[in-house]
């Protein structure tokens, strides 16, 4: 494994970073700087690069808590490209994808059935079902949205009747749904990342009995903590993105940071708010967008107990 950032890597890591404190909306900024379009195959009109660059851009969106589509459309695009038939995509495009093994949507006689929860907002979008995914648009017949209301935003309900798909993406689920993991994961990094940052430089501030508060013995240990927790997830993440990215197997990989994203994530949350006391839940200070951020990774496509399950019976199955 190499754990070396490319120069593209760098250089959109650092525009991100750089647009994200525009006050324009942050999606149009992204679009005509060409960072939503740098990370997809040149077969869809994109730059060449792939996961591991748009990792580097998730986690910066995470360490602004910025609310915009980044990992479904820069999943549901390359999915497209690689199953599929189109070669050009739009921004409007998205991902269906549920955690639950019981799939809610299912396909037969060339139909959909189902609802997904939790969809990131796009007028077209892919959707799995089974083993495979399916792409289908917001206008096609039988295709109905519903606004969702979610602690630091919204997503889509999205449900489907007797829906004839657009294309179908054979064998297309479990690479979405991986690669989606990733992203969520990456978005995860940055939210902690600077959730630790703002909580760090808060304790050396706030003084309390006459001294900052980051010398008492007990904040020191949770900061300690902290510390190890997000760089866990950050090992974790980039292991599973650099397998997916090389085409090797990596169950095991992004079960195993989607566990550390939601079992240590959950941690530094808390301790965020926790060493920031009352001003922690102050709806006028930054953390609580951080916090709110977290807990919806947290359990984004699977919490700490279904991905311990899904790497048990990985590993179970594993001669």
């Amino acid at each position: 494994m190499d754990f070396t950032f490319s120069e593209a890597q760098d250089d959109l890591s650092g525009l991100v970073r750089t647009l994200a404190d525009s006050d324009r909306p942050l999606w149009t900024l992204l679009d005509e700087a060409g960072v939503l379009m740098a990370a997809l195959p040149e077969s869809v009109g994109g730059g060449g690069f792939g996961l591991l660059e748009q990792c580097s851009v998730a986690i910066e969106l995470g360490r602004a808590a910025a609310q915009v589509p980044y990992a479904a459309f820069s999943v549901a695009a390359p999915a497209i490209a690689e199953f599929g038939s189109r070669r050009q995509v739009d921004l409007g495009l998205s991902c269906a994808v549920t955690d639950d093994p019981l799939d809610p949507v299912g396909f037969s006689d060339g139909r959909l059935n189902g609802t997904k929860t939790l969809v990131p907002a796009g007028e077209a979008f892919v959707v799995t079902a089974g083993a495979d995914a399916f792409v289908v648009r917001a206008a096609d017949a039988g295709v109905s949205t519903a606004v969702q209301e979610l602690v630091d935003g919204s997503a889509l309900v999205l449900t489907l009747g007797e829906v004839t798909p657009q294309q179908v993406l054979p064998d297309a689920a479990a690479w979405v749904t991986d690669r989606l993991t990733v992203l969520t994961c990456a978005e995860a990094v940055g939210v902690l990342a600077e959730a630790l940052r703002l909580t760090a430089a808060y304790a050396g501030e706030r003084v309390q009995f006459g001294r900052p508060i980051g010398t008492f013995q007990a904040v020191t240990q949770r900061l300690a903590d902290a510390y190890i927790d997000v760089e866990a997830v950050r090992l974790t993440l980039w292991q599973a993105a650099w397998r997916l990215s090389e085409g090797l197997p990596a169950s095991e990989e992004v079960a195993t940071a989607k566990f550390w994203t939601a079992d240590a994530g959950h941690r530094v949350a808390h301790t965020a708010v926790h060493v920031h006391g009352g001003v922690g839940i102050d709806m006028d200070h930054r953390l609580h967008r951080y916090f709110t951020a977290a807990k919806r990774l947290e359990f984004t496509l699977g919490g700490a107990t279904d991905h311990l399950r899904k790497l048990g019976a990985t590993l179970a199955n594993t001669p």
